[in-house]
């Protein structure tokens, strides 16, 4: 059941990823940053806010170093026709992923590194509890095991499942232009411990 799941969740999920630059422009996804921004300076303070947006455009410059698209500027200079071959394959990808939909995937890509810019600003806030959550899931399956106590496949199903979902529509969450409250975005980490820890907890352990 959780093998069905996770593929139909992933499934759903690429197409949405992909349909959304379709169905928005870049300026909507753009805008939404804007606006969130706003949101993070009332929420944190004008300089903290201020090193959400630097993480992210630092994110987003390694993103775009690593990716494989080539350009004129990296082509070797060897002779006047590989430059000319060079020149031209530059300009087949500016037409190419230079569109309205491709330059959208990239405004959605920048939507999704602020929003983890920002996820990363409270993780030190709840590593605590997420670090306690965790760890009560092993000491509880260990319990269980030293005590014969049968582990419980159903609700290692069902937690498992919902990690996966809520895996997934976070995902979609970070790639959608609706506003997402800084406060909603905290609950995320810690409520993905909980259902890893009881993902750990009923997992059956031998011995």
């Amino acid at each position: 059941m959780i093998r069905i799941i996770a593929v139909a969740a992933l499934t759903l999920l690429l197409v949405f990823v992909l349909y959304l630059p379709a169905a928005n422009p870049p300026e909507r996804f753009l805008n939404q940053i804007h606006s969130e921004h706003k949101l993070n300076t009332a929420t944190w303070s004008e300089a903290r806010a201020v090193l959400i947006l630097e993480r992210t455009l630092s994110m987003n410059q390694a993103l775009s170093a690593a990716s494989p698209v080539p350009t004129s500027a990296q082509a070797p200079g060897t002779d006047r026709m590989a430059e000319a071959v060079a020149q031209e394959m530059a300009r087949v990808n500016q037409r190419f992923f230079g569109n309205t939909y491709f330059r959208s995937i990239d405004a959605q890509l920048l939507l999704a590194t602020y929003r983890l810019s920002a996820l990363i600003e409270w993780l030190p806030l709840q590593a605590f509890v997420i670090i306690a959550t965790v760890i009560d899931g092993f000491v509880v399956r260990i319990l269980r095991a030293k005590q014969f106590k049968p582990h419980d496949p159903e609700w290692f199903a069902l937690h498992a499942s919902a990690f996966v979902l809520m895996a997934c529509a976070s995902i979609v969450a970070f790639v959608t232009p609706i506003t997402i409250a800084p406060a909603l975005l905290a609950m995320l980490p810690v409520s993905g411990a909980f259902f890893l820890s009881r993902v750990v907890a009923n997992f059956h352990r031998h011995g």
